[in-house]
Formats: structure tokens, sequence, C-alpha cells
């Protein structure tokens, strides 16, 4: 159970897998959880429907462009009155193997997924924290990286390097933001089971995967959420600017 019950909490991407976890995490807790979607708003809905407790709500909008970020965080902030912990899970994922990709996809998915996954969460992260600080309440802001950021990610460059620049924001963010009581860190999940990736998982990649942590499987969207639970707690302020490895023993640095 949270310790601060009925916080208001903004989780994006939470249509489903990762995000819904978390989602359903905090309202277990008593918290009220603003589930924010790009387009899927079918898969949304059914995040909501599944939360406990009540004064939830939904926010739409494709936090790649500046101007909507703006408006998601003002969305969460009306619908819940306030706005305490931002936890910044939505991610661009489009494979791009550079000796199979043209110059022409390989641009568009750089810009893609560095404006979702980079940039939408540093607009994201400044519009809650201004909130956060005029208030003059603490808030914590949690972000959900990647093992590929220390790994690599051969056939998704962009996006490993994306998780890289988002654990380094987190961190620049926790020393300029712990003054105002505004505690930043980031989880940097393994391979995590989610439906995305059933059909992998079914398949001989599946062995291989599961292969790579000692304990014989791939992480749930559970134990992800855990540890964004306890980074976003009150008891978890002295963990401001660290990067939490959640992947079995898969990647060690």
């Amino acid at each position: 159970m949270s310790p601060d019950p009925n916080r208001a909490v903004l989780v994006t991407g939470a249509s489903g897998g990762i995000g819904r976890a978390i989602a359903r995490r905090f309202a277990a807790a008593g918290d009220r959880v603003a589930v924010h979607y790009a387009s899927r708003k079918t898969d949304a809905e059914a995040t909501l429907a599944a939360l406990e407790g009540s004064g939830h709500v939904l926010v739409q909008g494709d936090i790649a462009d500046p101007a909507t970020a703006e408006s998601v965080v003002a969305q969460a902030v009306t619908g819940l009155g306030a706005l305490d912990v931002l936890v910044n899970n939505s991610a661009a994922i489009t494979p791009h193997p550079l000796p199979e990709t043209s110059y022409a996809d390989w641009q568009a998915a750089w810009q893609r997924i560095i404006g979702v996954n980079v940039i939408g969460a540093a607009n994201l992260s400044h519009c809650a924290a201004r909130h956060m600080i005029e208030r003059g309440a603490a808030g914590r802001i949690v972000n959900i990286g990647s093992r590929g950021a220390y790994r690599g990610e051969p056939d998704m460059p962009a996006y490993g390097a994306s998780k890289a620049a988002l654990h380094s924001l987190g961190q620049s963010l926790a020393v300029s933001l712990a003054p105002y009581g505004i505690g930043v860190a980031s989880v940097a999940p393994g391979f995590t089971a989610t439906p995305r990736v059933e059909a992998r998982l079914a398949t001989d990649e599946g062995d291989t995967l599961r292969g790579q942590s000692p304990f014989g499987r791939v992480g749930t969207a559970d134990e992800i959420a855990s540890a964004v639970a306890y980074l976003a707690s009150p008891e978890a302020v002295w963990a401001s600017g660290a990067v939490l490895d959640v992947n079995g023993a898969s990647h060690l640095r």
C-alpha cells in the first residue's frame, strides 16, 4: 500500500502492458490515476475500467508534440485536481536495423523515437515539475528506461539511445529538482512479458529470451510496476537520481 494514499498520478502510455500494470498498482494503493493514451482509446478505456477505487480519468495526446505534451499534463491536473507523481512510460518502438533500413526510414525512426521517448518525456517532466513547484508540494517523477541503454539495441539503435538519454535526463532533473522536494529516478527493465510480445515468446526465440536470465524466464509487468511504486514512494526520496535495473540479472553493469 502507498504510505501517502490518494495521490494524483499520471501514467503515460497506459493502454496496456507495463503502463497498465503501473496504473493498476497505484490505483490498488488508493491513488487516483490519469490513464494516458495516444491512439489506443479502447485499450485505455479497458485499463481505466480495471482500476480499483474512484476518481480516475483518461487523458489523450501524442506527446511528441510539445503543445500536446503540455495539454496532457493540464488534462491530468484538471481531471485529478492536482499532480503528485508522473510516470514517463510512453515509448515509440520501431525496428530499424541499419543494414536493412533506407535512409528515409532511418530518419523517420530516429525522429519519432527521440520525439516521444526523450523530448516528450522532457516536456512532460517540465510541465509536471513546474506544477509541483508552484503548489509547493513534494512530488515524484519516475522514468521507464531500458536495459537496452547499456547492452545496446542492434535492431533499434534509436530506442537504445533514447533510453540512455532518458536515464541521463532523470539524473539531471534529480539534482535540479531536489531543492523543491521532487525526487526523480528511473527503472531499467529487461525483456518483459506483455501482450505485444506474446507471439515472440511462443517461438524458439522465446527460449533464447528466457535464457538471458539465470532465472530462466523473462520479467513480468507487475514486477516493473512494483519497482515504480517503490521509487514513487515518500521513503524512496534518497533513491533520487538512481537507475534501478530490473532485469533478472540478465545484464550486469
